[in-house]
């Protein structure tokens, strides 16, 4: 097996559990229509697409919608106010990043969100990531590979000492274009418009994080 030197984790739905307070946003926005709260279940699956699956989901509405950019920006404002309330890392990640430190195995986040939610984000919740690289720090966004190669970059790694932990197709997409090795998550959000983890030609496939332990 080769040596693993540094983790990347995406962030929603992977390393965070971000769902919870992404649907209270998509809720407040429903019941300012005097439309009914949509159940956690139901928002779920899109909480890893950002503004542009939960405004789907809240309200049918794509970005070609003219009101999309108006409502969007509401959006992120209500999630911006009220964005660590229900979220917490997922059972068993703070003991998973405990042993990665412990074996001087560096780990850090890679996510298409923007900097301005996962540095607060990071901060709330207690972590200390080796590197950060967000949706507004580079000119691409995963499933392009130059996010990766960033973090990669900052750890000044070469990519194939990586391994890439996601939730979502573009994710192992991503990985695969950086040269990174991949493993994908089943208890993230997934989406809705693809198969699920087994058809994305992940190097592996881990139920809980400390699984991740066996693939490194």
């Amino acid at each position: 097996m080769i040596s693993t030197r540094a983790v990347l984790f995406d962030f929603d739905g992977t390393l965070a559990d971000t769902a919870p307070d992404l649907a209270c946003a998509v809720n407040a926005m429903r019941a300012a229509r005097g439309l009914q709260p949509l159940a956690a279940a139901v928002v779920r699956p899109y909480a890893s697409m950002g503004a542009r699956g939960l405004l789907r989901v809240g309200f049918d509405m794509t970005p070609e919608h003219p009101q999309y950019i108006a409502m969007r920006d509401e959006f992120l404002d209500l999630y911006g106010r009220a964005l660590c309330v229900h979220t917490c890392v997922f059972p068993g990640m703070a003991e998973l990043l405990a042993e990665l430190e412990a074996r001087d195995i560096a780990w850090g986040i890679v996510t298409n969100k923007s900097s301005r939610f996962t540095t607060r984000l990071v901060e709330e919740l207690g972590v200390a990531p080796a590197c950060v690289i967000c949706g507004d720090s580079t000119p691409h966004l995963k499933p392009h590979p130059a996010p990766l190669l960033a973090a990669a970059e900052k750890l000044d790694l070469a990519p194939a000492d990586c391994v890439y932990v996601g939730d979502d197709l573009r994710d192992i997409q991503a990985a695969r274009a950086a040269g990174m090795r991949c493993v994908a998550v089943q208890y993230g959000y997934h989406g809705t418009d693809n198969p699920g983890p087994a058809t994305w030609n992940a190097d592996a496939i881990i139920s809980r994080p400390a699984e991740l332990l066996e693939h490194l």
